[in-house]
């Protein structure tokens, strides 16, 4: 192989990923960054699904307000009529 050979990007990825899949100190930090990655994925997955059922209590809530007020006030108007 000639020294052209390894200037081309093709080759300097390949000798570039096989070295860093050999180093165990690279093998080590993709790990952890593999393993902090998903934590944070996990965590940011649990936060948002905290706030989604926060908001689908919020909404529970209001539509029976809603409907506690909407009786009310209709049992107000029969009240008056009769």
């Amino acid at each position: 192989m000639a020294f052209d050979d390894f200037m081309e990007s093709e080759v300097a990825i390949a000798v570039a990923a096989t070295a860093t899949l050999l180093s165990p100190r690279a093998r080590r930090v993709l790990r952890s960054g593999a393993v902090y990655g998903l934590a944070g994925a996990l965590i940011a997955g649990d936060a948002v699904s905290s706030v989604v059922r926060g908001a689908g209590r919020g909404a529970q809530q209001t539509a029976a307000s809603a409907d506690g007020v909407a009786r009310s006030a209709a049992e107000r108007a029969r009240g008056s009529t009769s």
